[in-house]
């Protein structure tokens, strides 16, 4: 008789039906679980939100990604393209593997373009390369897992007013210090390293001379700290950010990727290992890059209150990743109000919504003024 009663329940409400009720059913339960955390956990903001410059934003920290077409010299290894990563990151940066082999490469710098200058926020955007793995002077192509010339952001950069470029320079290569040279001719405003995955070791004092080169070209140095899961592997003990000492004490001014957040060396976290070094180091700074991401949830609180953190803060986005479903301004719902995270998820603009979700957190206009001031030399913040 049960089987007579479920066979009639399936006849008279389909499968989409059925499965569009249960979807409503888990919804109201996910509203109610999180209506109820709320209550027992609400806190707010971790500063109260401030106005945001009245002048654009700079974003310190934007990506693109190529597979080569249109001549662009760009490549991903044969297993990110099979990686369920890779079709994610095409959605993410707006554009298909279509519109990609049709137009080229060029095509994701085009879309970033636009969407910067559609912005009401950031009026320019840092645009980064990167460098693959350097074994006995070359770049070994079977191991690099993403290569962005600097021949290609450059090319692209100078063609939008809203991109600014950003290198990346593999300090094994023989002819380091003539790129370095050449990219700054190129306009390059930093130069960007992923050690774990370019497989460089900051603390190297084989690399002091691309180092004093930095110094001497005043470019700063860009380069994750923490550990990196964007990839498919990562020599994670390339990215603690206690060997970023050399550098910082030869005067070169570094910028720690997303604060140094998630992941341990040595047994400590990473994010613990770098705040003594922001109180030692005038030239040290860390970017809010990638911090409201879901696996990334309270580090951005954790360095607000804590005023040797925050006076070190730049702004950057890591486009295109947290334009993902990485981010939801609904993951912050201990901190945000309904009203403002409704306000939130429905802003047009990924780059507004990426500006300000970060002020309804708390970020200070100093913050997001910072990454212009330390790129085109606007000072005016004692040790900051």
């Amino acid at each position: 008789m049960a089987e007579l009663d479920h066979s009639a329940r399936s006849a008279r409400y389909p499968l989409v039906v059925r499965l569009v009720l249960g979807g409503l059913g888990g919804f109201v339960v996910l509203l109610f679980v999180l209506g109820s955390l709320r209550l027992l956990f609400f806190r707010g903001p971790a500063r109260t939100p401030e106005p945001l410059p009245v002048r654009g934003l700079v974003d310190i920290h934007a990506h693109v990604a190529g597979i080569g077409a249109g001549d662009s010299g760009c490549f991903v290894s044969e297993t990110m393209a099979k990686s369920y990563k890779y079709p994610i990151y095409l959605w993410a940066l707006g554009v298909s593997e279509g519109e990609v082999m049709e137009r080229g490469d060029r095509v994701a710098v085009e879309r970033l373009a636009e969407y910067v200058r559609a912005s009401k926020h950031v009026d320019l955007a840092v645009l980064l390369a990167m460098d693959g793995i350097i074994v006995d002077g070359q770049l070994d192509r079977e191991n690099t897992q993403v290569y962005i010339p600097n021949e290609f952001v450059a090319r692209e950069t100078a063609r939008f007013d809203e991109l600014a470029f950003g290198a990346s320079i593999n300090p094994y290569r023989p002819d380091a210090l003539d790129l370095l040279r050449k990219a700054r001719e190129q306009g390059a405003v930093l130069v960007k390293w992923i050690p774990s995955i370019m497989h460089i070791d900051p603390a190297d004092p084989a690399i002091e001379a691309f180092y004093r080169e930095l110094v001497s070209l005043g470019i700063p140095l860009l380069t994750h700290t923490g550990m990196e899961r964007s990839f498919l592997g990562a020599r994670d003990d390339l990215c603690d950010p206690r060997r970023l000492a050399l550098p910082l004490g030869l005067g070169v001014t570094v910028i720690a990727a997303h604060i140094a957040t998630t992941g341990t060396t040595e047994g400590q976290e990473n994010m613990e290992r770098l705040i003594p070094m922001l109180n030692r180091y005038s030239n040290l700074y860390a970017d809010i890059s990638s911090l409201t991401q879901i696996n990334k949830i309270g580090y951005l609180q954790e360095a607000l209150r804590n005023e040797s953190i925050q006076s070190r803060l730049v702004f950057g986005s890591d486009w295109p990743l947290q334009f993902t479903p990485l981010v939801s301004p609904f993951y912050q719902c201990l901190d945000l109000d309904l009203q403002t995270m409704l306000h939130l998820q429905f802003l047009g603009n990924p780059f507004d919504r990426d500006v300000e979700l970060k002020q309804a957190l708390g970020v200070p206009a100093a913050v997001f003024d910072r990454s212009r001031k330390i790129l085109f030399g606007v000072h005016g913040e004692s040790g900051t």
